[in-house]
This record gives structure tokens, C-alpha cells and sequence, in this order.
């Protein structure tokens, strides 16, 4: 169910908007796709130059919602699954980011911004596979 008093078309087209002037800039200054899979994976394994942009591009993402935090509170979470659970998602979600050559924000937003046919198809197979996902636990808990 949707709890619609909850969306915020404004904030999310704002955040939207956000992500895609970060992937485009990250890609015209830097030559680089913005695939967190792939910016972090980069670290385990690093070039010479190459790590400073990927700290800073990772930091981003942990400073971003502490300073959203001072100005605005942040939605409450709630994990409606157990420890195993989540170590067992977390594991797949790693094995089809390698399995699929990137993750949602590599091949969702840069891939198919550049019409790239692979990411097209990555993102369907994903978005399905979730959708089935999401469809058959619903299944199991009734």
C-alpha cells in the first residue's frame, strides 16, 4: 500500500534532478560512470590516482543525509525482516551487481541515459526480478 500522504513529488523531482546533474558531471569532468558498485569495487583494487575521486564521491553519500538532517528531519525507517534475512538479500543484491557488470545507478541511470542496450536490458531484468520479488514474499506471508 502507498501512503500517500507520505510521497513528495517536489523533494523527489528535486532529488532526481540532483543525481542527474552529479552522474553528468561525474562523467563530462571525470570520465567516470556514477556506479556505486563499480566507484567502490575500484577501491578494493585501486590505480594509481584513482582513489582520491572515489572517497570523495562515497563521502558524498554518507555527509549528503547528515546535512540534510540539520535542516530537515528524516523519514523514519522500518525493517520489517530479520538479521538472516538481510545478510541473505544483501548477498544476492552483490552477486547480480557482479553477475549484471554494475548496479541500479550504473546501468539505471547512466546506462540508459546513454540509450546503452546491456543497461536497458540489466535494468528490466532487475526491476522485474523485484517486482516478483516483492510480489511473491507478499504471497508467502499470508
Amino acid at each position: 500500500m502507498i501512503d500517500w500522504a507520505e510521497v513528495t513529488p517536489l523533494a523527489s523531482l528535486i532529488g532526481g534532478i540532483l543525481v542527474g546533474i552529479a552522474a553528468s558531471l561525474l562523467i563530462l569532468l571525470n570520465g567516470r560512470i556514477a556506479g556505486i558498485s563499480g566507484i567502490l569495487g575500484g577501491l578494493l583494487n585501486p590505480k594509481k590516482n584513482d582513489v582520491y575521486w572515489r572517497l570523495a564521491f562515497l563521502s558524498g553519500l554518507i555527509i549528503a543525509p547528515i546535512i540534510y538532517r540539520t535542516v530537515h528531519p528524516l523519514p523514519s525507517v522500518s525493517v520489517n525482516a530479520g538479521s538472516t534475512t538481510l545478510i541473505i538479500a544483501g548477498l544476492l543484491v552483490g552477486i547480480g551487481t557482479r553477475y549484471g557488470s554494475g548496479c541500479t545507478s550504473g546501468h539505471g541511470i547512466c546506462g540508459i541515459a546513454k540509450l546503452s542496450p546491456r543497461s536497458i536490458a540489466a535494468t528490466l531484468a532487475f526491476m522485474l526480478a523485484g517486482a516478483f520479488t516483492v510480489l511473491l514474499a507478499r504471497q508467502l506471508a499470508q
